[in-house]
């Protein structure tokens, strides 16, 4: 009972201040809903779909084949974990969890394995950055250059570190044989298809409504955040999208701005940590290592790009 005393109070908070200021809350689902509708339902929903299609339909041993090498080369990792990678740093948030999941679910990496994708290959798009953060936000097609390789760089070199946690000296994760022996006998006929698109359609309603609820909350605490330093300074962290326009429409520095930016955008916000808490659910992987582990990329990142771009 005592344990449950915090959440039953915001809750309540939460649920009057959604009554004392309606407009907001009406303004807040409505700008997460065209956010989910318009960009990301059509940039993630085919992903989704045609990750379990692979899944399903035994495509995932071509991508194995076509790319596991180079990733054991690189991540160390197996030739099914190679997947994870791809869509983890392709894709978008939450993908790379998403993939991971799944394999894991399937039997397809280890436990181990799986807590080490999750530690650097749940990354923001390459399309967003360009799209969103450089021509959009940002309006400076010079740092184009600079901010793929910040961003997509960083991961990438964190997982040099995290590795050392997850292998137990190994050289690189092992390839696991198909537990039950069916991987050959899968078919992709019209019932998968359906499953998969089912699949598909909970986990992108499931994101679409943690990005409505986190509009909804900036709704209600961007005023109060023009008045408290502390929860102006929080409210970008909420959410990526409208965090990202924030940090550039209140740091006059544009170094400052520029490395706090980078340092959202590798961390994905509360709002991609929650989708990533939704799609790990059931596979035992935890979210604490991946929060610290976000947190120290997005770090990097920050620093990174603050000193790349004052100083050159």
């Amino acid at each position: 009972m005592i344990r449950q005393l915090p959440g039953g109070i915001g809750a309540v908070l939460l649920f009057a201040a959604m009554l004392a200021f309606p407009r907001e809350v009406f303004h807040g689902a409505e700008e997460g809903l065209l956010l989910w509708f318009q960009i990301v339902f059509p940039t993630l929903f085919p992903f989704m779909l045609i990750a379990s299609l692979l899944l399903a339909g035994g495509g995932l041993k071509l991508i194995s084949y076509l790319f596991g090498g180079i990733c054991r080369k690189i991540f160390a990792t197996s030739g099914n974990g190679s997947f994870a990678v791809l869509a983890g740093f392709l894709c978008g948030y939450p993908m790379g969890a998403k993939v991971t999941a799944d394999l894991l679910r399937e039997g397809k990496i280890s436990y181990e394995e799986g807590e080490y994708l999750l530690s650097f290959c749940n990354n923001i798009s390459p399309v967003f950055i360009m799209n969103f953060i450089v021509w959009k936000t940002l309006g400076r097609s010079d740092l184009l250059s600079l901010t793929l390789a910040v961003l997509l760089l960083v991961p990438a070199a964190a997982s040099l570190i995290f590795r050392r946690f997850y292998l137990g000296g190994r050289g690189a994760f092992p390839d696991l044989a198909d537990p039950k022996g069916s991987g050959d006998k899968r078919r992709l006929d019209f019932a998968a298809f359906d499953r998969c698109m089912m699949d598909s359609f909970e986990s992108i309603v499931k994101v679409g409504g943690y990005i409505i609820f986190f509009s909804v909350l900036i709704a209600l605490m961007e005023t109060p955040g023009e008045k408290i330093p502390l929860l102006g300074f929080l409210l970008p962290s909420l959410e990526i999208t409208n965090g990202v326009v924030m940090l550039h429409d209140r740091i006059a520095d544009p170094a400052l701005s520029y490395a706090a930016i980078a340092g959202l955008s590798a961390f994905g916000g509360l709002c991609a940590a929650a989708q990533t808490s939704c799609m790990i659910q059931g596979t035992g992987l935890k979210m604490t290592p991946y929060l610290i582990q976000k947190l120290t990329a997005a770090a990097a990142a920050s620093c990174i790009a603050y000193f790349c771009i004052r100083f050159f």
